[in-house]
């Protein structure tokens, strides 16, 4: 399979709340894009591994990716050791991305700083010839992304660019609403979350807004970068 974009959560929703706008605007202009989550989300105190599951298949419908996938790591605990990195290795060769969109460096949930570090120093391992690894029965041949960027995620991060969303924010909301089980629900009798408020509901589209503001467009997601970032001409920036 090659496909442009991969985008890669710690647990499910960490796309549709992050990125979800930039990939419905991309699917939109005919790029492939599949979601590949590390772990079920299984120690999240609301819903269970298999809502989850199904509330992930929901969000993926309705922004039209080609595929999503799941490690299955352990939620809360895996590690960015070898074992986990060659399982990751051989999604990013199976999938063959442009383009990797993946977790904050350093936010709130100590699963997405380390999955950010595990993508990083996955995809160079990715390229090298030496690592061996096999996809259902076949060798692989390495492959490198291109690019490697971070979503913004809890934290207050100030972005290296942003991605004008505007026409999209409604399917982003509709993505992240496919996970109900997680999100504020005045009839749900459930524990309560740091993510489970209206406030924090609200804040998905107000975050947006005040990227878009800052750009003059009406909504934008940020993503960091740990590389220099180039343009080929000047005029390419808005």
């Amino acid at each position: 399979m090659k496909i442009d974009i991969l985008a890669i959560g710690a647990h499910p929703d960490d796309v549709e709340l992050s990125c979800a706008g930039t990939l419905a605007k991309e699917i939109a202009n005919g790029k492939q894009v599949a979601i590949l989550d590390l772990t079920q989300g299984e120690l999240g105190t609301r819903g269970t591994a298999k809502i989850r599951a199904n509330e992930a298949k929901d969000a993926a419908k309705v922004l039209g990716v080609t595929a999503r996938y799941n490690l299955n790591f352990v939620d809360g605990f895996f590690k960015n050791d070898n074992e986990h990195q060659l399982q990751l290795v051989t999604y990013i060769r199976f999938l063959k991305p442009d383009i990797i969109l993946c977790n904050a460096v350093e936010d709130r949930h100590p699963d997405h700083g380390r999955a950010a570090a595990m993508v990083v120093e996955s995809c160079f391992l990715s390229g090298l010839h030496q690592v061996k690894t096999t996809y259902e029965g076949h060798t692989q041949d390495a492959w490198r992304p291109r690019q490697v960027y971070h979503y913004i995620q809890w934290n207050d991060v100030h972005p290296d660019f942003v991605v004008d969303i505007s026409g999209y924010i409604d399917i982003k909301l509709k993505a992240v609403n496919a996970f109900a089980s997680q999100f504020f629900d005045p009839q749900m009798l459930a524990p309560e979350t740091p993510i489970s408020s209206q406030n924090f509901l609200d804040s998905v589209k107000y975050r947006a807004a005040n990227l878009g503001r800052l750009i003059g467009v009406d909504y934008a997601e940020g993503f960091t970068a740990m590389r220099l970032l180039a343009v080929d001409r000047i005029n390419d920036l808005m």
